[in-house]
């Protein structure tokens, strides 16, 4: 039997609204059924995805419906798309295998966001976390900056800035002198400017410049030989090495050549993009997901690759599930295809991408999608819930040389290692709907 602890409050105020449970019988319906016994909501149908019909589900007056998904139940939810694409029902998916393993402490939280969601806000926290500000205060001082961020990764910061030592430009304005060698000493540079002006002596030889003879100096204390005519004409004037060619004239420019037409030359003739927004997701992915392509508008000028790894590769079955609430078209990848703006592609575990006549295209690749195929300038990496830790060093590289990197924060990111690592790197962060907006404003929608 599982523990539950003490249950989740609801607000009288504001009523969890009544809930219909679509899910196959067995072990993630029993697990979704206590959790909504856990959060208070009154369950006014419980059935089987594939047995229920139209008349039965519209007829229940829920408010909210909790699916258990799995790809049993595809057909039937798109028989039943009628009723759950009512703009008044909260619609609320899990992932059948994740609910079935639910419990404990693991149960208990995902109650939580349950109560946040059918209440449509963002309170997750325990039953009095509230108070924790409340909390009399201790002798002692407080925690100082470097010791709150003592076990803060650095790793990435050191490496970042060690790759791009090599592209920081050099001083273009000192010229070492003829003869000088490094190193030299500070102590050495100071004492030799300091150093006072004496004749030279017969063990030492002074220094003889090959150009021109040494301009004796005069005392600092005869004024009278101070003039800047007398300076000036000491100094011997250098003939010009070659002849210095006379200047173009403005109006010699040849403008009768310039054209459009090479440019245009040089574009994908596929109208393969340029570029492309990768989503990566994992546990907690499919929900952060549907909400990311949920508010991204149609014809968006930029394509989106979304990378979720999935047992069985069962990605068809994830293209049916985001095409119902993407704007945008979703289709499955396919190698030897042009990688068009305006899509989203799941990408299978065997497919990469790679640039021919400066356009993405899909590729057949073992090892899947590699951040690094990407280009740069015109590509994003976006971490969602569940990322794969590994590719953090490959996403925050393509941040160093020009990409757009952002990840997941707040309510519904349950696995937020790699996005949180990323936003600690200093890149952009949000929720998915706002992170949807700001690759909108990015990247646009096309004419």
């Amino acid at each position: 039997m599982t523990c539950w602890g003490s249950p989740v409050p609801v607000n009288d105020l504001n009523p969890l609204p009544s809930v219909a449970l679509l899910a196959r019988v067995g072990p993630a319906r029993e697990r979704l059924r206590e959790a909504l016994a856990q959060a208070g909501a009154t369950v006014v149908l419980e059935e089987d995805p594939n047995s229920v019909d139209l008349e039965t589900l519209g007829g229940a007056d829920a408010g909210a419906v909790l699916i258990a998904l799995e790809p049993a139940i595809e057909d039937a939810l798109e028989r039943l798309d009628p009723v759950l694409a009512s703009p008044s029902l909260t619609v609320i998916f899990d992932e059948a295998e994740l609910a079935a393993r639910r419990e404990g402490w693991e149960a208990q939280r995902w109650a939580r966001h349950l109560v946040a969601k059918l209440h449509g806000h963002q309170d997750v926290l325990p039953p009095g976390a509230e108070q924790e500000g409340l909390l009399q205060p201790e002798p002692g001082l407080p925690q100082t900056p470097a010791e709150l961020h003592a076990d803060a990764p650095l790793e990435f910061h050191v490496r970042e800035a060690f790759d791009a030592a090599g592209d920081v430009p050099p001083d273009g304005l000192y010229q070492a002198p003829e003869g000088y060698s490094e190193p030299i000493s500070l102590e050495e540079a100071l004492a030799a400017m300091q150093a006072p002006v004496a004749a030279p002596s017969a063990s030492v030889p002074p220094p003889v410049p090959a150009s021109a003879p040494p301009v004796p100096r005069a005392p600092l204390g005869d004024h009278s030989s101070w003039s800047l005519v007398d300076e000036d004409s000491a100094v011997p004037v250098a003939a010009p090495a070659a002849p210095v060619s006379a200047p173009i004239e403005p109006n010699a420019f040849d403008i009768d050549r310039l054209s459009l037409v090479e440019l245009e030359a040089d574009a994908d003739p596929s109208g393969a993009a340029p570029g492309a927004v990768l989503v990566l997701a994992g546990i907690g992915g499919p929900d952060a997901l549907r909400r990311l392509l949920a508010a991204l508008p149609a014809g968006l000028a930029v394509p989106i690759l979304v990378y979720m790894r999935l047992d069985g590769g069962r990605y068809g079955n994830l293209v049916k599930q985001m095409a119902r609430v993407s704007a945008l078209p979703v289709v499955l990848a396919e190698s030897d295809q042009p990688v068009l703006a305006g899509n989203a592609y799941i990408l299978p575990d065997d497919v990469g991408v790679a640039v021919h006549n400066r356009g993405l295209h899909f590729t057949a690749d073992a090892k899947g999608i590699q951040v690094a195929a990407l280009p740069p300038a015109h590509s994003a990496v976006v971490m969602l819930s569940g990322s794969d830790v590994a590719l953090l060093d490959d996403v925050l590289s393509l941040a160093v040389v020009g990409g757009w990197v952002a990840g997941q924060t707040g309510e519904g990111c349950y696995d937020p290692i790699a996005a949180n690592a990323v936003v600690a790197a200093g890149m952009a962060a949000g929720d998915p709907p706002q992170l949807a907006a700001a690759i909108a404003e990015r990247w646009g929608v096309s004419e």
